[in-house]
């Protein structure tokens, strides 16, 4: 009902939402063009139905207009990606831009200007979205990354096209369909690696995933809060003291559900934060005063490798350290490994988050997992089990592939009760 599939677009204006969000360099030029390829499918699936496109996405954060936010530098690129021209529109509300649309033929491309140059597009403004609409036929929402935010362009407008005339794209498609292999049929062992710097960002993942895995593996900095929360020294090591209380509430629900929680036993520490500084390896819950844990240690990743080269399912979220830094990238790089290894074997991974994929895809490991979201926060909300407003906006109340809460979930069987900080 929502897919695209097996709609024909011929004779329609199809506007699109696309998260073309990519970096530029001090040239403006794009440095990483994959957002903008993996929204391609959505496009030619319309041009070769005999559409014509209208796409908008937002770059960077700019406060009101801003030319080092303009599209300019990606309706070239566009263009040699689809083997057409790409009309570019500076004036999105305009009577040019309207001209435009009305006289756009099919088979042709506009791509509008940068959405946060209007400040009604983080405010959702109804007249805003009208103006927008009224621009095409049918709507596609094709920009999982942003579908978390209640904005303009992925909310507001798409209540003004009919159910029937809404749409996921076939980008936003394979994001659902892969997360709610977690949420649903993961094949146990399920093994989720959590790591980054705040748990604070991740304690309703956290919470969310109790229900669903065998294995819950902990690292990052992050970690310091849960050992902490267990009585350990951590130095001067990041850790969140406003959230101890909620690592041990979760921890608690960990042995409750008699999932296996596995924290790192050992840690890189530095006397700074510089890849110059003094660096050890140390006890990680017997951090010294004036350290800093900035990496996991060797007997943690091979810990952690064993028990991702034993599980069906994977996710992973998070870098287990400063893996910027050389001398703090081996935790990071050998749980992409084992990640990696483990999908070639037959088990299905999924990895999101921004550092995340910025690590697989340094490491050139990218191709070798069954997933990679373009996802961050919304990946984040939607494990937690929220509906997201570009998800729901389309959805409507029709309940048909919605993943359940927690709460409406069945109680999970009882698995044997084990908690265990690595030895």
């Amino acid at each position: 009902m929502f897919s695209i599939k097996n709609y024909n677009f011929k004779g329609k204006k199809a506007l699109i939402r696309v998260d073309f969000n990519v970096p530029l360099n001090h040239n403006r030029q794009i440095t990483d063009d994959t957002r903008i390829r993996e929204c391609l499918p959505t496009i030619n699936k319309v041009l070769n139905d005999g559409g014509a496109v209208i796409l908008m996405t937002h770059l960077g954060r700019p406060n009101g207009y801003e030319a080092d936010y303009s599209l300019t530098p990606l309706a070239p690129l566009l263009s040699k990606l689809i083997g057409r021209n790409v009309i570019f529109t500076r004036d999105l509300f305009g009577p040019k831009t309207h001209d435009f649309a009305k006289n756009l033929k099919m088979g042709e491309v506009i791509m509008l200007e940068n959405l946060r140059f209007y400040p009604e597009e983080e405010r959702g403004d109804e007249k805003f979205a009208a103006e927008i609409a009224s621009l095409a036929d049918v709507y596609i929402n094709d920009a999982f990354a942003t579908s978390h935010r209640a904005h303009t362009s992925v909310c507001t407008v798409a209540k003004k096209f009919p159910e029937g005339k809404k749409f996921f794209g076939l980008l936003m498609e394979n994001e659902i369909e892969n997360l709610d292999k977690l949420l649903r049929d993961a094949p146990a062992p399920f093994t989720a690696i959590i790591g980054g710097a705040k748990v604070s960002t991740k304690i309703g993942v956290l919470r969310n995933l109790v229900d669903k895995v065998d294995n819950l593996i902990i690292g990052g900095g992050m970690a310091f809060t849960f050992l902490k929360a267990l009585g350990g020294k951590v130095g001067s090591s990041i850790y969140e003291e406003d959230k101890i209380e909620s690592a041990r509430q979760i921890v608690q629900e960990v042995m409750l559900k008699g999932v296996n929680l596995y924290l790192p036993t050992d840690m890189l520490v530095s006397s700074g934060f510089s890849n110059e500084a003094e660096f050890m390896t140390v006890s990680a819950d017997n951090v010294p005063d004036g350290w800093m844990g900035l990496d996991i240690g060797p007997k943690t990743r091979r810990r952690f490798a064993e028990i991702i080269n034993n599980s069906q399912t994977i996710l992973w979220n998070g870098p287990m350290g400063v893996f910027e830094m050389e001398n703090f990238r081996q935790g990071t790089k050998s749980i992409a490994i084992a990640v990696a290894g483990a999908t070639i074997s037959g088990s299905f991974s999924l990895v999101g988050g921004g550092d995340s994929v910025a690590a697989i895809n340094q490491y050139n490991l990218a191709d070798q997992m069954s997933y990679v979201s373009t996802g961050g926060g919304a990946m984040l909300e939607y494990l937690e089990g929220r509906e997201l407003p570009g998800i729901q906006v389309i959805r409507g109340n029709n309940k048909e592939n919605k993943p359940k809460k927690a709460s409406e979930r069945a109680a999970p069987v009882a698995k044997k009760r084990v908690i265990r900080k690595l030895r």
